[in-house]
């Protein structure tokens, strides 16, 4: 299968630079995957499409104020540096432009040397290992001197950083946010469980392959980088519970959708579980885990199409992301949603 396969034409304009005032206020389309048919709605009509018994499945991964500004100690030469993930204590894999000037040894200083990080190890595609040092605790020096890592097509300056984060982000660790999650408020929440619809959280934590294109040109030969993931025995339970009783299991975010996969592939049923996935969902997998979807907009012959490709038909996906096309919905992290039924 070729990655040519998931392209489609996207105008510029449609990639939403800036959240909507109102987080529920964006527009949801509800895709049928049985039969291709979209309906436009928005996102606080969500509640009409779920049903007691259901279960929503939430990340909670909280997103590091994780890009930092310093300068390379020796030259003075402006250094970008994004975390990606924790290593071992105070060693992170990160990005860092320009790559070609931090090499084993270099050192790099942030907040007239509040934060010192002395590169341990290169990697491919602009990857460093950076070792810190700082007085005091480290989250609280990142939170101070850090800005929230908004991805390469947002150009626009984001003036409220908990715009970039769910109203649910708990668990810290995460490079980019679990954008599907965006569109809920509390109250929107309190509404979903007052219908009887029950509310779990999952964690992942989002890494470099939020950042990787598809670089070859078969699908098949794609490898995603692994990414962090936590279920608790509460969650398992009440996933296993909603399954025996014929309730649906609705996943926001392919993250979610992700975690609960490569769980189920595992075992056969929902467990108490953490450690590193990279599973890679495309056209041909048999979902184990989930019975619908709640997710963004996505980009052209990216992983995240893909997976949903792989859930509602690849001829029903690209039709309907023609018509949102049409329709002038909002693309990508601060864009509209769309629900997979």
């Amino acid at each position: 299968m070729k990655v040519e396969d998931f392209d489609f034409y996207l105008p510029e304009e449609l990639i939403a630079q800036t959240p909507l005032k109102e987080r529920a206020e964006s527009r949801l389309m509800v895709l049928n995957r049985e039969t291709g048919e979209v309906s436009h709605n928005q996102f606080k009509q969500v509640i009409d499409f779920l049903s007691e018994g259901d279960c929503l499945v939430l990340n909670d991964t909280r997103v590091l104020p994780a890009r930092l500004f310093g300068i390379k100690e020796d030259t003075g030469a402006n250094i970008e540096v994004l975390l990606l993930k924790q290593e071992v204590n105070d060693e992170w894999e990160t990005l860092v432009k320009p790559a070609k000037r931090i090499k084993a040894g270099s050192v790099i200083t942030f907040g007239d040397g509040r934060l010192t990080a002395t590169c341990t190890d290169t990697k491919e595609h602009g990857g460093r290992i950076l070792k810190f040092s700082y007085e005091g605790i480290f989250y609280e020096v990142l939170e101070d001197l850090g800005e929230m890592p908004l991805p390469p097509y947002i150009r626009e300056r984001l003036d409220d950083q908990d715009r970039y984060q769910t109203v649910f982000a708990r668990e810290r660790g995460s490079a980019a946010a679990p954008t599907a999650g965006l569109h809920f408020t509390e109250e929107l929440l309190e509404k979903i469980r007052e219908k009887g619809v029950h509310i779990a959280f999952i964690t992942l934590h989002v890494g470099l392959g939020t950042f990787r294109p598809v670089s070859v040109d078969s699908i098949e030969e794609h490898d995603m980088h692994a990414e962090f993931y936590q279920v608790s025995e509460g969650t398992a339970q009440l996933l296993n519970k909603v399954k025996s009783n014929g309730g649906k299991i609705i996943t926001v975010g392919t993250t979610s959708t992700r975690t609960l996969e490569t769980i189920r592939s595992k075992h056969s049923e929902f467990v108490e579980e953490s450690g590193w996935t990279s599973i890679f969902i495309y056209p041909g997998y048999e979902f184990k885990a989930i019975d619908g979807l709640i997710t963004n907009f996505h980009l052209p012959k990216s992983t995240l199409i893909m997976l949903v490709s792989a859930l509602a038909g690849r001829d029903h996906v690209l039709n309907a992301y023609e018509t949102a096309v049409k329709e002038k919905y909002r693309f990508f992290s601060f864009g509209d949603a769309m629900l997979i039924k």
